[in-house]
């Protein structure tokens, strides 16, 4: 892959219990291969549980508390599923302003699965199209979002890009799309 992608940086942001691990792993090693830095970002320190689906699997390490981070010290966001994860995230208010900062700072989010549950709750969603697990369309339109069932959704109305995807079916056009918004952005030196 290109060598474009190097010195940027990645922030995932995940709750401590309940990311589906597959929509975690699979973006991670993609912007790995791509040059750039994946960065776990959590609301606590220490490791976070992932799952597949209902049943537990991998502990990752936390890189970094979401109290101690900014949107500022990344180039892109990636908000992966599972239906715990987001739903812990929305109720931190300190990740739901993280989340909010990377709109307002033009930077590019990616969102999968139950992800766009935290975009909900951050107020971002007017007038964005986007898509994710079904479950999740009438959340989006009630905040504004012009959801629709489609592999992948890059919408670039506003300051900055959504890139989003449905399920872990979706992850090889979502990662090589999170790969090429990330060695078309510049690095802020």
């Amino acid at each position: 892959m290109s060598e474009s992608a190097r010195g940027r940086r990645v922030a995932f942001l995940v709750a401590p219990e309940g990311t589906e691990q597959v929509e975690l792993t699979e973006p991670w090693r993609a912007v790995g291969e791509a040059g750039a830095e994946p960065v776990l970002v959590s609301t606590k320190t220490g490791k976070i549980q992932a799952f597949n689906h209902l049943d537990r699997a991998d502990e990752f390490d936390v890189d970094r508390v979401v109290d101690d981070a900014s949107a500022d010290d990344f180039d892109v966001l990636v908000l992966p599923g599972g239906v715990a994860n987001p739903d812990q995230l929305r109720t931190n208010d300190r990740a739901v302003a993280f989340v909010r900062e990377f709109f307002e700072a033009g930077k590019p989010v990616a969102v999968i699965c139950h992800g766009p549950w935290t975009l909900v709750e951050a107020g971002v969603l007017g007038g964005r199209r986007i898509t994710s697990w079904p479950s999740l369309r009438t959340d989006i339109v009630n905040a504004g979002g012009d959801w629709v069932d489609e592999q992948l959704v890059r919408c670039d109305g506003g300051p900055s890009i959504l890139l989003s995807s449905r399920k872990p079916d979706d992850l090889p056009a979502f990662c090589d799309a999170l790969v090429h918004e990330l060695q078309s952005r510049e690095v802020a030196l």
